[in-house]
């Protein structure tokens, strides 16, 4: 299976958060890590940003009802 990386604007443009919200939510757990792509190169797997953005629009979807 082919993967796809994500680079930071790309990050940014799929889930609406800035630069520093993105890294914030990363070190507290509740954004997929980053990978390494070389000295000074990361990137995400969509995949993983995907499956967070449909995971924020449950707990929206959730809270809404509540």
């Amino acid at each position: 299976m082919a993967m796809t990386i994500w680079r930071l604007p790309d990050v940014m443009a799929h889930t609406g958060l800035s630069r520093s919200t993105i890294y914030d939510k990363m070190k507290n757990g509740e954004f997929p890590l980053s990978i390494n792509l070389g000295p000074r190169a990361v990137g995400w797997i969509a995949e993983e940003v995907l499956d967070w953005i449909d995971k924020q629009i449950e707990r929206s979807r959730r809270s809404d009802q509540g």
